[in-house]
């Protein structure tokens, strides 16, 4: 089994000791995504609106799975933290969007986030096979 941190090109970079994703491999491949915010690839700004920090937040996610060797049908689960709870039917809406009939474990969470600006933030695990056929 091997563990490698992916800090993938075309994100933000990554601050205070983590990377990005983890990929863990042998038979199978399994991708753990860190909690990702809607920051632009400079890493300082951000747009203001939940939908535009959205659609970046799923932009980077898949750009990472794409340097895995996956996509958008690989999630398995995902945990949405939101600012609030109005926000829950445009992070649907996104959701959908990105995932189309792909429908991985899920969980939302309402909760104050770590900087005052971020709308959401959104953790996920993508999983593939590696075995030979």
């Amino acid at each position: 089994m091997a563990i490698t941190p992916l800090n993938t090109e075309g994100v933000f970079p990554p601050y205070r000791n983590y990377s990005h994703a983890v990929e863990i491999s042998g038979d199978s491949k399994l991708l753990i995504i860190s909690g990702l915010n809607g920051y632009q690839t400079d890493g300082q700004s951000m747009p203001e609106s939940f939908e535009e920090q959205g659609e970046l937040i799923w932009k980077h996610i898949g750009t990472i799975l794409r340097s895995a060797g996956m996509d958008y049908t690989n999630i398995v689960s995902l945990r949405t933290y939101l600012s609030d709870p109005s926000f829950d039917e445009a992070n649907v809406r996104l959701r959908m969007k990105y995932l189309g009939g792909n429908k991985p474990a899920l969980t939302v969470i309402c909760c104050q986030l770590l900087e005052t600006k971020w709308k959401l933030e959104i953790e996920t695990i993508a999983a593939k096979s590696t075995a030979i056929s």
